[in-house]
């Protein structure tokens, strides 16, 4: 996301330099938008074309392929409009050395003016965003793509689990929960009591309430067991002296 607004600044930056280069002083004060489109291919001439007719036209194709591009995150379209830009400015100055013989900057102002720079570091500027930017990418990522059906050689990769060793679920829905206990039955393993046996402590049954020591089996919760004379608590003690 970074990228590619960081991008598209430097690609539109890059535009807006060169449709504003024509406008410049681009040889001897002669601005570029008085150099006919055709000239790059022909040669200069001292003719004076209108504004569609110039290398503006050239520069303007350039910023809508940018906008274009910009808009729809595409990366070719913005190099396309970069390589235009660039392109123009070199078929230029190689016809306007064949013209003067060889276009240079003197030291009395004349020459190659600032326009010509600017075209140039539009182009740059259009390359550059160009290759800053991502570029649009594919609606599904590769990580929301499904699980591929292994072949017969790999029968425990489908469905995938987090359980190692081969599967034996072959049908589509949900593999059973297993028991959460696994160890052997106990009373599998129990000899059954035979007769005349007691029948193992942990196999009787237990009482229906608590059993207090000292109360029977027939003593409510409530009762007390009685005592029998000459048995209280302080038959033994020491008489004081």
């Amino acid at each position: 996301m970074i990228r590619n607004v960081l991008g598209s600044v430097l690609a539109l930056i890059g535009a807006a330099a060169a449709v504003l280069s024509p406008f410049r002083d681009w040889y001897d004060g002669r601005l570029g938008r008085h150099y006919r489109i055709d000239e790059l291919f022909t040669g200069i001439t001292a003719g004076r074309p209108g504004a569609l007719g110039s290398i503006l036209l050239a520069f303007l194709f350039a910023a809508l392929l940018t906008v274009v591009g910009v808009v729809l995150r595409s990366r070719p379209l913005v190099v396309f409009a970069g390589v235009v830009v660039l392109g123009s400015t070199v078929l230029w100055m190689v016809r306007q050395g064949q013209s003067t013989g060889s276009p240079a900057v003197a030291g009395d102002g004349s020459g190659l003016g600032r326009g010509v720079a600017e075209a140039a570091a539009g182009g740059a500027l259009l390359l550059v965003g160009a290759a800053v930017m991502s570029g649009r990418r594919s609606a599904r990522g590769a990580h929301d793509r499904p699980y591929a059906a292994p072949g017969s050689e790999n029968p425990d990769t489908w469905p995938p689990t987090q359980e190692p060793g081969p599967s034996v679920q072959t049908s589509t829905l949900p593999e059973p929960e297993p028991e959460p206990y696994t160890g052997p039955d106990p009373a599998a393993h129990r000899p059954a009591p035979g007769p005349g046996h007691a029948a193992a402590p942990e196999d009787r049954d237990t009482a229906p309430y608590p059993v207090v020591p000292g109360k029977g089996r027939d003593q409510g919760p409530d009762e007390s067991p009685r005592e029998s004379p000459g048995e209280g608590p302080d038959e033994d003690r020491p008489p004081r002296r």
